[in-house]
């Protein structure tokens, strides 16, 4: 130990006796200077892009299925009103760890673009922990009045879950909707 406290004391020596103290105060003020000009330097400001900082498409990867899941624009979403699990850390027909699917859903009838035609579409919110806060969408494709519950996007549909706090929105397609007769 001793040793060490020696070459310390030399190499603090050494430092004092080739430095005065206005040239310290001269380094620190440069340095201070440096530090606020810092912010002023250009730099990659991704995280003010509106998708967040490195928006990836999210596809299934099947050509009848097309779209990016973290899309408002996204074919399944046409009825949707809230946050998308696919930014959640869901996916389009799974809740985010933590949280559970409500079993009480509203519903709609959207068109796959890949085979033009019109599909049900079963949106159920996720449950029990707070809102995820990204990628929030509000298409009203469908909606009806709200005395039309089954069919109206408005309500808090955490009900029958453990905890009626709203995290996500999930789009489970349930099946093929019946032509219209003509």
């Amino acid at each position: 130990m001793a040793g060490l406290d020696t070459i310390a004391e030399r190499l603090t020596r050494g430092i004092a006796r080739g430095t005065s103290r206005r040239s310290l105060l001269a380094k620190l003020g440069l340095g201070l200077t440096g530090a606020a000009a810092f912010p002023v330097l250009p730099v990659a400001r991704a995280a003010t892009h509106p998708e967040g900082p490195a928006h990836q498409p999210v596809t299934s990867g099947n050509i009848q299925d097309p779209g990016d899941r973290t899309s408002c624009d996204y074919w399944r979403y046409c009825a949707i009103d809230g946050f998308l699990c696919t930014c959640c850390g869901g996916a389009v027909n799974a809740c985010p760890p933590g949280t559970e699917m409500s079993p009480i859903t509203w519903i709609g009838t959207c068109t796959n673009p890949a085979d033009n035609r019109a599909y049900i579409i079963s949106y159920n919110d996720c449950c029990g922990t707070s809102s995820c806060g990204q990628c929030l969408c509000n298409r009203n494709e469908g909606d009806r009045p709200q005395v039309r519950t089954q069919s109206n996007n408005d309500y808090n549909w955490c009900l029958g879950t453990q905890s009626s706090i709203y995290n996500c929105s999930t789009a489970v397609i349930v099946g093929v909707a019946l032509d219209t007769p003509r």
